[in-house]
């Protein structure tokens, strides 16, 4: 059983995941901002700490972090102020990443988006240029640290009931993001975080995918 701390604890993707993460026998602790999320925390079967991630110094996190088996980053502005999207998306992540080689927890996995990276093509007018810019360069620094990291790349979010099936995506790919065939569930997203912590092939891999037909497990165990 490992010790797991997931970062944006209240988000849509997060709340699917923990349920998932107890019933394989983890203990989840999900962070949170506002103590009125902690009920749904809760809910979820994970066990709420309120930690303002955007205000929160390398030592606040390292001081959460510290004990704990893995790290998982599932938190987001929300997009609409480009301000906010560098703060939380970009420099939060990246001292979050700081902190967990701070606290000596070398397991990290980030969740990132499909296409992610310096050559993003998102124009500078586009109102997806801040968060696609944030997380290009968190992605970096993940990359760059020694930790033992996962970067997810989940193609544009739907409510749509989970298949527990994906297909993965080749770097590269040019996958527009109007395109249906981009889409995945958030709950099978909330499967790969499940999948990636409990499966070593992962570690020090990208794995960029939208929904499709082979099992999470055996699309990762074949990356």
């Amino acid at each position: 059983m490992a010790d797991i701390i997931v970062i944006g604890g209240h988000g849509r993707v997060a709340l699917r995941a923990a349920p998932l993460l107890r019933e394989a026998g983890h203990s989840v602790t999900s962070v949170i901002r506002d103590a009125a999320q902690a009920a749904d925390v809760e809910t979820s079967g994970a066990t709420p700490l309120v930690l303002d991630v955007e205000r929160a110094s390398v030592e606040d996190l390292a001081d959460a972090f510290r004990g704990r088996d893995a790290i998982v980053w599932s938190a987001g502005a929300g997009g609409g102020n480009p301000a906010r999207t560098w703060a939380v998306d970009r420099d939060a992540a990246i001292r979050a990443i700081d902190a967990a080689v701070a606290a000596g927890v070398a397991r990290f996995v980030m969740v990132s988006y499909l296409g992610a990276g310096p050559d993003h093509g998102v124009p500078e007018d586009d109102s997806f240029f801040a968060y696609a810019e944030a997380k290009a360069a968190a992605d970096a620094h993940l990359r760059a640290s020694d930790l033992d990291w996962t970067i997810l790349g989940p193609g544009s979010l739907t409510l749509d009931e989970p298949t527990g099936r994906i297909r993965l995506v080749a770097p590269g790919t040019d996958v527009s993001r109007g395109d249906h065939d981009r889409h995945v569930s958030r709950g099978n997203v909330a499967r790969t975080i499940v999948a990636a912590l409990e499966i070593p092939h992962t570690i020090h891999r990208t794995l960029e995918y939208v929904d499709g037909d082979t099992d999470i497990r055996d699309a990762f165990r074949g990356a």
